[in-house]
């Protein structure tokens, strides 16, 4: 009876088994190929690779210095000096990386970290045709540079798609040229959307595990429509290949971008003139909100367009333009996604209660111009430009703490610009470098802190008098320990 029994229930069990809903593919359904999107956008994607002329370093390294009577001393004099004499006055650096064409007329999108300061670029097709490009502009902050190439034939566009559309779990297909391989085609989903990564202030990346490298920079990211939806641009990697971790740029945040960079060659940025930070659950509590949101104005910028406004520190702000800001990164993206000059409505939080005002947007570009203009005529007495090394250096202000993210603790002195091909240039500083001391080689290995350009200047004369050529700087790069940069001063 028991066996009975066991055999009925086991019977019913199967039959329920199928009678029970099986899953649902989603209306999207899961592609049995990728082979005719394939074929089809491949023609659109290239291969970007670039050439500089980089000046030999061998001369910017300290000389041996050996004590005198030295028996070693002629005899490495005597190698070094062979050794320079055989060597190149310049190299040939190159890189590689993807784009795509956005125009008949031969518009090609890619990063611009893919460019960086190429010489040369050199754009190659699916059928190895190879055209010179012509850099028609570039955008740091956002990571894009549009480029023109003059084709006999005419080329297919790609078309756009709304990445706002694209939904976590939908398919995707990466174009590219990893590792110089050239048309290389990897699929995935979106694993996430909005990600923060944390590498400028306009962050909002499409995350996908679509497989992404290097050279994969600046190639498209595809809907299943075959529509652009985002710009391949960086990894999150512990070994350096795919881990499955990769980040885009919107197509909604790159059209406007790519669109005024065509049309102007740069682009125009709406500017509110404020420092915000995070809204904690502390500071909701203080501020009597409900929650954490908004983005908490931490200053005001004199004579900006948040204080002509009437914005004051420790205002929240709700809402720019009716667009709700929820968390504090969200601001500087839609105010940089408002054109400059329009009259915008701000919500703000102020005394327990919504307040709102009404301000009329600057430009950023224009305000960063004349911002650097101002720093470099506010000493007029003290010289910060060392022509010979091809730097300019600044005091460290407050301004300059907030717009170079400079913590309070940091003292030293400021690099603001390095001119293409100078000294300082070829040993890899850069604008937003922080000289923290000059070395100077004694017993002691003596760190004397700086605070002003005059002190280098001043040092910089110094060793010239004791026919010395290597100065010697202990610099601080962004987000990076301390390091030390020799500069040879001197012939």
């Amino acid at each position: 009876m028991n066996i009975f029994l066991k055999k009925i229930f086991f019977s019913l069990s199967i039959f329920l088994l199928i009678l029970l809903p099986t899953p649902t593919i989603n209306s999207q359904g899961i592609p049995e190929s990728f082979r005719d999107l394939a074929d089809e956008l491949l023609p659109s994607v290239v291969n970007i690779s670039t050439t500089q002329i980089i000046k030999d370093r061998y001369n910017n390294r300290p000389e041996f210095q050996f004590p005198p009577g030295s028996p070693f001393e002629d005899m490495f004099r005597d190698f070094f000096e062979q050794d320079r004499s055989n060597r190149p006055k310049t190299r040939k650096a190159t890189s590689l990386g993807s784009g795509f064409v956005i125009d008949e007329s031969g518009y090609i999108v890619t990063n611009n970290h893919v460019i960086g300061e190429a010489d040369q670029i050199e754009v190659v097709f699916q059928d190895e045709t190879k055209l010179k490009a012509e850099l028609i502009g570039r955008d740091p902050k956002v990571d894009i540079a549009v480029l023109k190439v003059e084709s006999k034939k005419k080329l297919k566009a790609l078309k756009w798609g709304d990445s706002s559309n694209s939904k976590v779990g939908d398919w995707v297909l990466a174009i590219g040229n990893p590792f110089g391989l050239g048309g290389t085609v990897t699929a995935g989903i979106i694993s996430a959307k909005s990600r923060d990564i944390r590498m400028g202030q306009y962050d909002s990346f499409i995350q996908t595990d679509a497989s992404i490298n290097k050279g994969n920079s600046g190639g498209p990211m595809f809907n299943m429509d075959g529509e652009v939806i985002g710009i391949n641009s960086a990894i999150f990697s512990p070994s350096g290949g795919s881990v499955g971790i990769g980040f885009a740029i919107p197509s909604t945040m790159a059209i406007d971008v790519i669109n005024q960079l065509k049309k102007f060659g740069k682009t125009s940025r709406g500017w509110l003139g404020v420092r915000i930070q995070f809204v904690t659950e502390e500071i909701a509590e203080a501020y009597g909100l409900d929650k954490p949101k908004g983005a908490l104005v931490a200053s005001v910028e004199d004579n900006s367009p948040s204080y002509r406004a009437g914005v004051k520190p420790g205002d929240i702000v709700l809402k720019f333009d009716g667009k709700d800001i929820k968390k504090d990164r969200d601001l500087p993206r839609i105010v940089a996604g408002t054109k400059a000059g329009k009259s915008v409505e701000l919500e703000i939080w102020r005394a327990n209660k919504i307040k709102k005002l009404r301000v009329k947007l600057g430009e950023l570009e224009s305000y960063e111009e004349k911002g650097q203009a101002k720093v470099k005529n506010k000493d007029t007495n003290t010289p910060n430009k060392i022509e010979k090394l091809g730097m300019q250096l600044v005091k460290i202000t407050p301004s300059l703490r907030d717009k170079y993210n400079i913590q309070n603790k940091i003292k030293g002195v400021l690099i603001l610009n390095v001119e293409r091909n100078s000294l300082a240039a070829e040993r890899g500083l850069k604008a937003g470098d922080i000289i923290l001391a000059i070395v100077d080689n004694d017993a002691a290995q003596t760190h004397k802190k700086v605070s002003s350009p005059m002190e280098i200047i001043k040092k910089i004369d110094e060793l010239k008098k004791q026919k010395k050529n290597i100065l010697l700087l202990y610099v601080k790069a962004l987000n990076s320990t301390p390091g030390y940069v020799p500069l040879k001063i001197a012939e």
